[in-house]
């Protein structure tokens, strides 16, 4: 019984890190999409495109001046701004959520009010990405903005492709005999 005791703060402590580490890196990949890349440079395109989350289209496609880039820059230094605190209050809410669902005995008022702020911080989170996109999109030119509403049709579409396939190959799995 005592291992178990001793596991769960380090089941805690991990949460936490992996929790702040992924904010971060929401964060880095939101400044990092705003950078020049340089003539035939990297154009950061990962699982997410250029854009990185926080944006939602791949900026190293829509062929940016100097001065989009420079304002993409100056948006996204504000968006980080606003949402460090935001990011350091979703780690903690995190953790009191886990920590309030894995105290004994159950406290479903504590695990709902821990639920609650998560909720309410995540909001806020997605609002500052809302703008920051909203921004974003207003600095882009007509064909700009079409050219990101394809690329975002394309995603949706190899996204909803993947997601078909996974279904299927669950169903498969549900299938086969143990």
């Amino acid at each position: 019984m005592e291992q178990v005791d001793m596991e769960v703060p380090m089941i805690r402590d991990v949460r936490f890190v992996v929790v702040a580490a992924l904010s971060a890196l929401v964060v880095a990949g939101v400044a990092l999409a705003a950078q020049d890349p340089g003539p035939g440079g990297f154009r950061g395109h990962g699982p997410r495109g250029a854009g990185g989350p926080g944006v939602g289209f791949p900026l190293g496609q829509l062929e940016l001046t100097e001065a989009q880039r420079q304002q993409i820059r100056q948006l996204t230094e504000q968006h980080r701004t606003a949402v460090g605190p935001l990011l350091e209050r979703e780690g903690a809410a995190v953790v009191a959520r886990q920590q309030a669902i894995e105290a004994l005995p159950v406290d479903e008022g504590r695990i709902r009010a821990a639920s609650e702020e998560l909720a309410q911080v995540q909001a806020e989170l997605a609002v500052q990405r809302a703008r920051l996109q909203s921004g974003v999109y207003a600095l882009l030119t007509p064909e700009q903005q079409q050219r990101a509403r394809q690329l975002r049709a394309q995603r949706e579409g190899r996204m909803k492709e993947r997601q078909d396939r996974m279904r299927e190959r669950m169903q498969q799995r549900q299938r086969q005999p143990a």
